[in-house]
């Protein structure tokens, strides 16, 4: 298989609390094997605080990035956002995800395979669900939306976290499994994704 080891990008998703307490982490784990990824490390936990709001920090510009497309998307909706300031909004947004992503048991994932982290999202779909397309997971499987949870003081209820991009993919996993909870192996399904000529298949 040319270039197999350099096309195995790997990213973390999180089967959160919602998606756990619904007994969707089945059919989460079933649609990302069906496209071909691999899972490689799996566990499930409670988050402790301190180690959810390290996850919510990974980026350092996730505030300003949050904050402003969250006022941006009210104004879109011809609604007032609470404050002006990006920051303070996005500080609002962690704690309210901190509350969530604590609140009960989740999955963690480490999935492999080529472009992993831009499949996952696809098939992950949109994070707010109200938005995401038929046959995504968050499409599918849930009806929450921002405006809901704003109306709440929650977070959404979108069932799964999936790494944005390399970068952000490296420094979660790091944070939820170490490296000999990371699995190498190959399964037999990967000489029909990699193999350039599928060569073995006729006797």
């Amino acid at each position: 298989m040319n270039n197999y080891d350099n096309r195995q990008e790997k990213t973390l998703v999180i089967v959160k609390p919602d998606g756990v307490q619904r007994s969707l982490i089945g059919e989460v784990i079933k649609r990302y094997e069906q496209c071909g990824l691999k899972l490689v490390a799996l566990k499930m936990v409670i988050p402790s605080r301190e180690l959810a709001l390290k996850h919510y920090s990974v980026d350092p510009e996730w505030p300003l990035k949050t904050g402003t497309k969250s006022i941006e998307a009210y104004k879109a909706k011809g609604l007032i956002p609470p404050t002006e300031d990006p920051i303070e909004f996005a500080e609002k947004v962690r704690k309210n995800l901190l509350d969530f992503i604590t609140s009960g048991p989740i999955v963690a994932m480490v999935w492999q395979g080529m472009n992993a982290i831009g499949i996952v999202r696809k098939i992950t779909g949109s994070t707010e669900p109200l938005a995401s397309n038929p046959g995504t997971i968050r499409g599918d499987y849930t009806i929450d939306s921002y405006s809901a949870a704003d109306a709440d003081s929650r977070a959404v209820r979108n069932i799964i976290h999936a790494s944005s991009s390399v970068e952000e993919a490296n420094k979660e996993i790091k944070l939820w499994f170490s490296e000999k909870e990371i699995l190498n192996y190959r399964l037999v399904a990967e000489e029909i994704l990699y193999d350039a000529n599928l060569d073995g298949i006729l006797e």
